[in-house]
């Protein structure tokens, strides 16, 4: 007889559309050959939300709401789905994912265990992220996030940084601690780049107080005069957006800024450019700078987080302390300015790249393993 596969549900903010394109349904179809799995989460505008294996809820309106409501009815829709599908295992994508899926199995009366993943600092949800009124909900979201982390049969955490916070609440690191797969292929199938004539530093991600974009920002009006000939090119958008778009009418030759890309034209804008600037506080991994890596180019970052699970200061990157404008300054200046200094960076980032390149079938792996694991300690 063939191998019963352990039911996996996945629970989880992200947001979906059906059928998934190409890219992403490389880490789900290897994920199928050893997990019998469905996922909960959001849907796209206007896109689809059901298939086999996923059930998605429509974005609400108004869009200010759509968090709180998907969080809301998360435990009922958690409950449905331990009584329909009948999992061996619940996946939370973070704590406060995780703190529904305990009391979506308490509904549901079953003791099915939930392994509860940590991405990123969950402190910076209230504190770093959105509207200035989440802060509001700082400590009682801190309590949530610490009981559910204290409560969960298992943990997975991304990075070395992401398994401490792990560890600040329940006193050991994480169950098991591996990245989630991410389809680099764009960043890679094709040689390196040379390092463009002209300075040029991108900046990819969201633009939000954790990215630390108005330090960015304050930091990019000093360097421009310093090197009238550099350009930096963001791509992202979030609360701060306004942030950049005032960068943008004040140095309109020296700032570009593109609400979304796609990888490839993202793997393009890291051809294009001498550097990765990253000055977020924290970060829980940073893909990006695998990103980067993939395509040979250097970073500057802020010496936080899980930045430093990936950068090794003065080999990979040029670390500066959080929040430090002066230190972010002179670093930019110095490899803008310094091409053979670039381009050593960028040299050692491209050997890096390999101690953080895996397949999807590694990761359905990893995953399988952490699921057999977290069942077998429940029955004992």
């Amino acid at each position: 007889m063939p191998e019963r596969r352990p039911r996996v549900l996945f629970v989880g903010r992200g947001r979906y559309r059906l059928p998934l394109p190409a890219w992403l349904a490389k880490k789900w179809d290897a994920l199928e050959e050893t997990i019998d799995y469905r996922v909960l989460g959001a849907a796209e505008a206007d896109g689809a939300t059901r298939s086999e294996r996923f059930r998605l809820s429509p974005p609400a309106r108004p869009a200010a709401i759509d968090g709180a409501l998907f969080q809301a009815r998360l435990p009922l829709r958690i409950r449905r789905q331990i009584v329909e599908f009948g999992p061996d295992v619940v996946v939370a994508a973070d704590p406060f994912i995780g703190a529904a899926a305990f009391v979506g199995r308490r509904l549901a009366g079953a003791p099915t265990p939930v392994i509860v993943e940590v991405h990123g600092d969950w402190r910076t949800f209230t504190r770093s992220y959105g509207s200035g009124g989440r802060r509001l909900l700082s400590l009682p979201a801190d309590a949530v996030a610490r009981w559910a982390l204290r409560h969960a049969d298992a943990t997975r955490a991304l990075s070395g940084f992401t398994s401490s916070l792990v560890e600040e609440v329940r006193g050991e690191p994480a169950t098991a601690s591996f990245p989630t797969y991410s389809d680099l292929s764009a960043f890679t199938e094709s040689p390196v780049a040379p390092l463009p004539h002209k300075p040029v530093a991108l900046f990819v991600g969201v633009l939000e107080a954790y990215k630390n974009v108005d330090g960015l920002s304050a930091a990019w009006r000093r360097v421009a005069a310093q090197l009238p000939e550099a350009r930096l090119v963001v791509i992202g958008k979030g609360t701060r957006q306004h942030v950049v778009d005032s960068l943008v009418i004040d140095l309109p030759d020296q700032v570009e800024h593109h609400l979304q890309l796609s990888p490839r034209d993202v793997a393009a804008a890291l051809d294009a450019a001498t550097l990765l600037v990253l000055p977020s506080w924290p970060e829980g991994l940073g893909r990006v700078v695998i990103e980067a890596f993939a395509r040979g180019r250097g970073v500057v970052a802020t010496a936080a987080g899980g930045v430093l699970d990936l950068v090794e200061d003065g080999v990979e990157g040029v670390l500066v302390p959080r929040a430090d404008e002066d230190a972010l300054v002179d670093a930019l200046v110095r490899v803008l300015s310094d091409g053979k200094l670039a381009a050593r960076l960028g040299a050692a980032a491209h050997v890096r790249y390999a101690d953080w390149h895996s397949t999807p079938e590694q990761f359905a792996h990893q995953m399988r393993a952490l699921v057999d694991e977290t069942i077998a300690r429940k029955q004992v």
